[in-house]
């Protein structure tokens, strides 16, 4: 049963193991990574726009790494948006919603850099030589991602970048969707007397030399698994192989705090049957 408040209170898993998929989303609109001509005079609704910052070539910008909330944009932080209006560009991620992506300036370019299990629109190298150079050229470059940007976001990675080359910047927490996507489908990670323990783990590992402590995970009271859907099978062994119960209880969260929200729910030994039933797909929490 998915944990929730019904009449007779909360319904919590002494262990819950929670995959959150989210929704896809397609690029607002695909632009060359050579951007940077184009940013002060850009054609908007038939006519010409001067961008209104007049920026310097030999003035240094301002890069601010923004995580925009799991999707819904009522949980998107006041800092955010203020950094996403007054950005010159914006460098953002396929899991961004219209609506944010809209409280953009209408002047600021907006480039896609979208990644997709086994299809990157843009590599990381790539993105991190757009941070740099809209950083050099005297833009204010917002890199927009979803949840945290430093929660499985490559976020701490990119601010390295921008250290090297003497780039002002910023991290702008967000919300992270290991917690709001779980709590909004009302299965709390924590709750006194049932779960004391929370463990955030990602079942995509780009450096396969960093292993997953599965003894340590299978401890946890409440274990939260991001991109997990494409290697369900996989988590759910070694969860078993070290320990859980094949009655654990399961739920599987799709396009968590979005309007097509859908929650399954099982336990590990069935849940497989049941994602293949409900057509879950990555990406996944």
């Amino acid at each position: 049963m998915r944990a929730g408040h019904s009449g007779t209170g909360w319904s919590i898993p002494m262990f819950s193991t929670c995959f959150v998929p989210v929704m896809k989303m397609r690029p607002i609109r695909k632009l060359r990574p050579l951007w940077v001509s184009r940013l002060l005079v850009q054609k908007r609704s038939g006519r010409l726009i001067t961008n209104y910052r007049n920026t310097s070539m030999n003035q240094t910008g301002m890069v601010y790494i923004v995580g925009a909330g799991p999707g819904d944009p009522g949980l998107m932080t006041v800092r955010s948006l203020e950094c996403l209006r007054q950005a010159d560009v914006v460098i953002y991620d396929r899991l961004i919603p219209k609506t944010i992506l809209d409280e953009a300036p209408a002047w600021a370019d907006r480039i896609y850099a979208g990644k997709a299990p086994g299809k990157h629109y843009m590599s990381q190298d790539e993105i991190n030589d757009l941070l740099v150079e809209g950083g050099q050229s005297g833009q204010t470059v917002v890199r927009l991602k979803g949840g945290d940007p430093c929660v499985f976001g490559r976020g701490s990675e990119e601010a390295e970048v921008c250290a090297q080359h003497g780039i002002p910047f910023e991290i702008v927490p967000g919300v992270t969707s290991a917690v709001a996507v779980p709590e909004c489908a009302g299965i709390p990670l924590t709750h006194r007397g049932l779960s004391g323990s929370v463990a955030i783990i990602t079942a995509h590992r780009a450096d396969e030399r960093q292993k997953v402590n599965w003894q340590a995970c299978a401890a946890m009271d409440t274990l939260v698994v991001l991109m997990g859907v494409a290697h369900l099978p996989d988590v759910i062994t070694e969860l078993i192989k070290h320990g859980r119960s094949e009655k654990t209880p399961v739920a599987i969260i799709s396009c968590g705090t979005w309007e097509e929200e859908q929650v399954i729910v099982g336990a590990l030994h069935n849940i497989i049957d049941i994602a293949h039933e409900a057509d879950i797909k990555s990406p996944a929490t």
